[in-house]
């Protein structure tokens, strides 16, 4: 055997042995998307591939979504770690015995609006009387049935509700005068599928005051009391950070990476970039100390949009503070 060949081999063990040393020394995460890969999850995938998680010794696996993944039911089969979910399933969860605390909440803002058409002689709120809404139901329902009864409306009497799929065909084919629609996707496929802007009127439930939170981030409670696991939590969000504030920042680059994640092929960067740039709109708090922080006022705004949801609220109790946490976002800040 040559001298050589054993030097080879030497440097081989080495290099094996570093390598073990250092994929032994990465934490892993696994974290649960709520839908399948676009730019509504672009942080994550910034993060992953500009290497912010692998600077926090993180070993992370983005797990995507879809219609018959739900993140609630991945987390309490131990299918990960920390899953993405909007508040009002992720506290309906909790109540129904899947303790979620929220640890983080990336949108501060809601994308969630209906959408009509003019020509259906809807300009105002006050025109919706009498018309077909299209609703999401599975717990998106809530903040459109409160907004309703805000304005004195009663389903089935002075209005009519279509349950909608996740599509935004009831209004291209006019079943409904409007329909749901989130303004990083959906409004835009309306406008893709020939709309005109000016032919569409739109009310944003942020600014009806019926808003509910929307993309956060959630672990199972009893995780909480463990100091590593807080810690491990800590350099996860700090590393999602930077991967939203690039994403904001840049949202071309942000696409190429979503774009590069989607192994459908069906993601497009024209239409990644477009959603990116709707995105933005809802982390108003990007690029400052601020991002990712739950706003207790904001929570509790949630809490009792889901709680005032008639014969059928989402929740029947408050939570309380037991259902958040600031713990792991300031380990973040550190």
């Amino acid at each position: 055997m040559s001298r050589s060949f054993k030097f080879s081999r030497g440097l081989l063990a080495a290099v094996v042995a570093v390598c073990g040393i250092t994929a032994h020394a990465a934490d892993k995460v696994t974290v649960q998307l709520k839908w399948l890969p676009q730019a509504q999850f672009a942080g994550y995938y910034v993060a992953a591939a500009k290497g912010y998680y692998k600077a926090e010794g993180l070993d992370v696996t983005i797990k995507p979504g879809g219609p018959d993944i739900g993140p609630a039911q991945v987390i309490a089969g131990n299918g990960a770690d920390v899953i993405v979910d909007w508040m009002p399933s992720a506290l309906a969860s909790r109540e129904a015995g899947v303790p979620l605390v929220n640890i983080a909440q990336v949108f501060n803002q809601s994308g969630l609006m209906l959408t009509c058409k003019k020509a259906s002689g809807v300009t105002s709120p006050k025109d919706l009387k009498g018309k077909t809404l299209g609703v999401w139901y599975g717990g998106n329902e809530y903040p459109f049935l409160n907004w309703m009864s805000k304005l004195g409306y009663k389903p089935d009497t002075d209005i009519k509700i279509l349950k909608q799929g996740f599509n935004v065909d009831p209004l291209l084919q006019n079943q409904a005068a409007c329909i749901s629609t989130m303004i990083y996707n959906e409004y835009w496929q309306v406008v893709d599928a020939g709309v005109k802007e000016s032919d569409l009127v739109t009310f944003f439930y942020e600014k009806e005051g019926v808003a509910t939170l929307e993309d956060g981030l959630y672990v199972m409670e009893a995780k909480l009391k463990d100091p590593a696991f807080v810690a491990r939590m800590g350099k996860f969000l700090k590393a999602t950070f930077k991967g939203w504030n690039d994403a904001v920042k840049n949202p071309e680059e942000a696409a190429k990476y979503v774009v590069a994640a989607d192994m459908s092929g069906s993601a497009t960067l024209k239409v990644q970039k477009r959603q990116m740039e709707n995105v933005a709109k809802l982390i108003t708090n990007a690029g400052t100390a601020k991002i990712g922080y739950l706003e207790p006022a904001a929570y509790e705004r949630t809490v009792k949009v889901l709680l005032a949801g008639g014969s059928s609220p989402v929740i029947k109790k408050d939570p309380g503070k037991a259902a958040m946490t600031h713990v792991v976002w300031e380990a973040a800040r550190k």
